[in-house]
């Protein structure tokens, strides 16, 4: 006995176990070595006083010695024991009663440590309240399940999305009212993005549905399940995170929209920073700048910008920075290849999410084509003016002169219709053709042919050749006075009198019209005697002169007349000849001999025969004398070279070549001058916007008052002023 006795004892005190004996009244009977270490205490301090003293609650020492006293037993029952060190021990106790004779003496306890245990405990549930607190406080939805797909939490942000409160433990896989495939087609549960990583044990990233709220709206989202495992790996639920992506999808297709639209733009479309610095470049911009994208991206705007605009993009930049929007306005930007183009441009400011500027778009249209057009289109309309104009200044002249020469007027009538049926209809060949020309043959037959055109005392022949509009209205006019003068006194008033037109083109370099009208048969003309030199005859000899180069020459033989004409003809490239420093010297000032003379002398330079004739006649008729006229440039220089006039009437455009050289010499030698155009102020040269004008056609009195002027003491004492300052 005193054996096992020795051995009971040894395993108490020696037991891994901290081990206690507890008296029916509650005070400490013995306790072994591992209970003493447990609390830090020594036998002496721990033995033979109550067990209550010890504990962190004492009044639990009566339940439990009530419990033991009663015949329970206590497995792992909670207890906080307080150690010598003052810090709470967390055990576990497990005890029962020992009874002699039905009366409770003692207890026997095993006091288990589980205060490590506790402490991580309270550490989980302190994390997992931390964690549901983030995940309640996140404003993406996020929820759990059980390893059966059953919920078992979600936050506040999944009511929000899916617009209903789940059911915990019942609902499964998902929080969602209905849910649809993308196409629109219901999507059961079970074949949900949870189901599927519940089922197959895998995580799900991005899968996108359409969820449907109670109310009937309807969301598009993205799903991202995550199976959950425990320490041993084995599968004990699922974390899924849904996130609304409605108006990022929208927006993705407003921008794939935008985006379609700017690369298939036929408008350039070109960001760029505050600072003016290139951030993109569509394909348009290429087209239309010359500039890759790798060329212009990360360099200034300004690369496209001519110099003299930079501060328009120095403006444009600090309305940018305002927030302001610069509407469309037209200016002109350069291409790679140097050559100015004509831009419409619109500006808009750039911002960020944050509402941030970061930027700007321009949208550059090129509107070349359409200013080409709108200048194609002035000029047009300024051409037609200029020909209307002298159109009407022609048959003013025609009229003046017909009345100059008319013996009543009856004779007018005829001879005024004549003249102006025959511009009529040379007008109508050179709209047939849309004025590039009229046929030299058809031009005969109209102008000639008047009575029939089976009339055999007329013959024609010689080459196709296409005569230039001013060409073509001024032959016109020669051949009615040619046919006219031939019907009325040569060869066609007579029965057997014949006329014969025949015409050459020469092949020099500069090839010219040889024209031949032979009239036979007709009355008898003597040879030799002095011939009349009326209107239709000067008209004739002037409006084949008018043309730099041109001959006319008028042979009287027994039977008729023969005229003999050269005509150049516009050789294709041909360059407009220009007025030189050298070709024309005149000394400042009145010509000295202009002193002793008795009348005004006026230099006419017009291209129009009949008008310089009219003019001619006016500056006649109020005591002035004409000089020249003079049609051409050629001419012109020659007759101002004389110096021999006192003020010149100037045509603003001969033959379609400028002036201004002329009116600047003229200006530099102060000879008072005035422009004649039917172009209007904007046909004259640039630097005379402002000289003295007068529009066709015009009146006797505003030519005549317009001439007075230039002569006035007043005009030639502000020559002389404006020629001091030079």
């Amino acid at each position: 006995m005193n054996g096992s006795t020795s051995d009971l004892d040894d395993f108490f005190e020696n037991a891994a176990v901290p081990l206690h004996i507890v008296g029916h009244d509650g005070t400490i009977l013995r306790a072994n070595r591992a209970e003493l270490e447990l609390l830090g205490y020594t036998a002496e301090e721990y033995v033979g006083r109550l067990i209550a003293e010890f504990h962190a609650d004492p009044a639990i020492i009566a339940d439990i010695l009530a419990r033991l006293a009663r015949g329970e037993k206590l497995n792992r029952y909670s207890a906080q024991l307080r150690a010598k060190d003052g810090s709470i021990r967390h055990v576990q106790i497990t005890s029962s009663g020992r009874f002699r004779d039905g009366q409770f003496v003692n207890t026997r306890c095993f006091t288990i440590d589980v205060t490590e245990a506790k402490r991580n405990q309270h550490l989980r549930e302190q994390a997992d309240r931390q964690w549901r607190a983030v995940l309640d406080a996140l404003p993406t939805a996020i929820y759990t399940t059980d390893a059966e797909g059953r919920i078992t939490y979600y936050n506040e942000a999944v009511v929000e999305l899916t617009g209903r409160q789940p059911k915990i433990g019942e609902d499964r896989w998902c929080t969602t009212w209905r849910l649809f495939r993308l196409d629109g087609t219901p999507l059961p549960y079970e074949q949900s993005a949870m189901a599927v990583a519940l089922k197959e044990n895998r995580e799900i990233r991005g899968e996108e549905g359409i969820l449907e709220r109670p109310d009937g709206t309807r969301v598009r989202f993205a799903s991202f399940p995550t199976p959950l495992h425990d320490e041993k790996g084995d599968l004990i639920g699922s974390a899924n995170l849904l996130m609304n992506v409605t108006e990022q999808r929208a927006a993705e297709m407003d921008a794939a929209r935008l985006a379609a639209i700017v690369v298939s733009s036929n408008d350039s479309v070109v960001s760029k920073t505050l600072d003016g610095i290139v951030t993109s470049w569509n394909h348009a911009a290429v087209r239309m700048f010359g500039y890759e994208p790798s060329e212009i991206i990360g360099q200034p705007i300004t690369r496209i910008i001519p110099p003299e605009l930079h501060r328009e993009e120095e403006r444009i930049l600090a309305k940018l920075r305002r927030g302001e929007r610069i509407e469309h306005y037209e200016t002109v930007r350069v291409r790679k290849d140097g050559r100015r183009i004509d831009v419409s441009l619109s500006v808009s400011p750039v911002r960020d999410r944050s509402g941030r500027l970061i930027g700007a778009a321009k949208v550059a249209r090129d509107i070349s084509q359409r200013k080409q057009a709108e200048e194609t289109q002035r000029l047009l309309l300024s051409e037609l003016n200029h020909r209307v104009k002298n159109t009407l200044a022609t048959v003013q002249s025609i009229a003046s002169q017909t009345l100059r020469k008319s013996k009543n007027p009856a004779d007018f009538v005829a001879s005024f219709l004549g003249r102006l049926q025959s511009l009529a209809t040379a007008h109508t060949l050179l709209t047939q053709s849309n004025w590039q020309g009229a046929v030299l043959g058809a031009l005969i037959r109209t102008q000639v042919m008047t009575d029939s055109a089976d009339d055999d005392r007329i013959s024609c022949s010689g080459p196709e050749v296409l005569l230039p509009p001013q060409l073509a209205l001024h032959l016109a006019l020669v051949l009615h006075e040619l046919g006219t003068n031939a019907r009325k006194h040569g060869a066609l008033s007579a029965s057997y009198g014949r006329v014969a037109v025949t015409w050459s083109i020469s092949s020099t370099a500069s090839p010219a019209l040889h024209l031949q009208w032979n009239e036979s048969g007709g009355p008898p003309v003597y040879a030799g005697s002095p011939l009349q030199t009326g209107f239709g005859t000067q008209l004739i000899e002037r409006s084949i002169r008018s043309f730099e180069g041109g001959e006319a020459g008028m042979q009287i033989e027994s039977q008729g007349i023969s005229w003999k004409f050269k005509l150049p003809l516009p050789v294709s490239g041909e360059a407009r000849p220009r007025v030189s420093a050298g070709a024309m010297k005149l000394e400042h000032g009145p010509d000295a001999s202009s002193q002793q003379r008795a009348l005004p002398r006026i230099l006419v330079i017009e291209d129009e025969p009949l008008l310089a004739m009219d003019m001619a006649g006016m500056l006649s008729d109020a005591g002035f004398e004409a000089v020249g006229p003079a049609s051409s440039l050629v001419e012109a220089m020659q007759a101002a070279a004389k110096r021999d006039f006192d003020a010149v009437v100037l045509d603003a455009n001969l033959a379609g070549k400028p002036v201004d050289e002329l009116a600047a010499l003229l200006t530099r030698a102060n000879v008072p001058f005035a422009f004649v155009t039917g172009y209007g102020r904007e046909g004259l040269p640039k630097a005379f916007a402002s000289a003295p004008m007068l529009a066709k056609p015009f009146s006797v009195a505003a030519f005549i008052a317009t001439v007075r002027k230039l002569i006035s003491p007043e005009k030639r004492a502000l020559a002389l002023r404006r020629d001091e300052r030079g």
